[in-house]
């Protein structure tokens, strides 16, 4: 029993700029993901996806862990982890291999992939993702599943993503220091993509924009293939400075502010909508109208999707995403920012949440964790291919109510 459920069970760890989420998941016996544990602390020690601090990013990490393990009644051992920031870089490359038998084998498969791979990268870099996008089985294109087919050479087009070795080797430091394996290191808005994306928009061709507390993830599918990513370094955070600085108020309390009232289309806002902004030091507080916030965080949502659209169009596949662009991550949430999207890009736009999820669905279909979900999804792919999972050690049966309340206790 103990090893299936060791089978069964998946570990996410998000470490973001803003927060850190864990989720533990439980694969069902009929293939659906039910999330069965959360942690969620705020992120001290990130800035712009990369560690800036190694005591304080284990320390966020570390308690929410330990929230996860009460919620979800077992001990982690090990976590899928995922990356981000400037540092990404990402390349469409090639390769050719004649098929030893006649009859493409995994062993070619293997080999192709290799050969594809083999491209030139700076000493600074490692391979990150070798993500097949299609297979040419002589003159023969467009092959999903090579396997099994007959001919003579085999050719595989693929998505190289690298990715800067320090800022991979200090996120697996502060996960060992906290005493977890890192199972494997995963691009953000490849993660994202998975529950978020629908079968149909990945087909047509979509455009994935996550947007995070620290990076704006970019990631563009079409014919069922990821196609392009990239990383712009302006996300939430920016505009929680914005608001600060124009406002006149602390940087936690313009973070409340944005959450709370900010609306990313001045013209959405009502003429007569007031609200409390606590001033520095022990001045009183002052009533502002909703509209002046709005004309602050317009403008730096205007630039940042004017960034993504002129990515876009460097990426050559502007013309190619009839499906339009999914927007997800926290800072997406914000009202008018969907409306604002589709006025710059012309196409359409829609909010992105995590779908196909039982457990704690309700908690979990929300943008904030389209990450932290799409890294369990990812997990659960590893798994199907015979990679190994997350080691646990689960509890005695410990009631429902009683993990509950041991959570409770540990974070009230």
């Amino acid at each position: 029993m103990a090893n299936a459920q060791q089978n069964r069970m998946i570990v996410a760890l998000d470490i973001g700029t803003s927060k850190v989420v864990c989720l533990v998941g439980e694969v069902g016996s009929d293939g659906e993901l039910e999330v069965v544990g959360i942690g969620t602390q705020p992120a001290r020690g990130m800035k712009k996806g990369v560690v800036v601090n190694i005591e304080s990013t284990v320390q966020s990490i570390q308690r929410a862990v330990e929230e996860a393990e009460l919620m979800a009644g077992c001990r982690i051992h090990s976590a899928y982890v995922g990356i981000s920031g400037n540092h990404i870089r990402s390349m469409n490359s090639h390769g050719i291999v004649a098929i030893r038998d006649r009859e493409v084998s995994p062993a070619d498969i293997e080999r192709v992939m290799d050969a594809a791979q083999a491209v030139a990268i700076p000493a600074d870099q490692r391979v990150l993702h070798t993500l097949p996008q299609d297979y040419v089985i002589d003159n023969q294109e467009g092959v999903r599943e090579p396997l099994g087919m007959s001919g003579v050479r085999l050719e595989a087009k693929v998505h190289v993503v690298t990715c800067a070795t320090n800022a991979a080797q200090n996120i697996e430091k502060c996960v060992r220091r906290c005493g977890l394996e890192v199972d494997d290191i995963t691009l953000e808005q490849l993660a994202s993509s998975f529950p978020v994306l629908t079968e149909d928009e990945r087909e047509l061709g979509v455009c994935l924009v996550d947007i995070g507390g620290g990076t704006t993830d970019i990631a563009i599918f079409t014919e069922g293939a990821i196609r392009h990513t990239s990383v712009i370094p302006i996300a939430g955070d920016q505009v929680t400075n914005d608001i600060a600085m124009a406002l006149r108020t602390p940087t936690q309390y313009a973070e409340e502010i944005k959450v709370r009232y900010a609306c990313a289309l001045a013209k959405l806002t009502g003429a007569g909508e007031t609200i409390k902004v606590p001033s520095v030091g022990d001045r009183p507080p002052r009533e502002l109208s909703r509209q002046a916030l709005a004309e602050v965080v317009e403008p730096r949502y205007d630039e940042l999707f004017t960034l993504v659209q002129a990515e876009l169009r460097r990426s050559g596949y502007e013309a190619l995403i009839p499906a339009g662009i999914v927007l997800t991550g926290g800072t997406a949430k914000m009202e008018g920012a969907v409306e604002l999207a589709e006025e710059i890009f012309h196409m359409p736009v829609r909010l992105g949440m995590p779908q196909a999820v039982k457990g704690l669905a309700d908690v979990v279909r929300n943008p904030i964790y389209s990450t932290s979900v799409g890294l369990l999804h990812y997990a659960m792919r590893k798994q199907a291919e015979g990679k190994p999972s997350s080691s646990f050690h689960q509890e005695p049966d410990v009631p429902m109510l009683e993990r509950i309340k041991r959570w409770v206790q540990g974070n009230f």
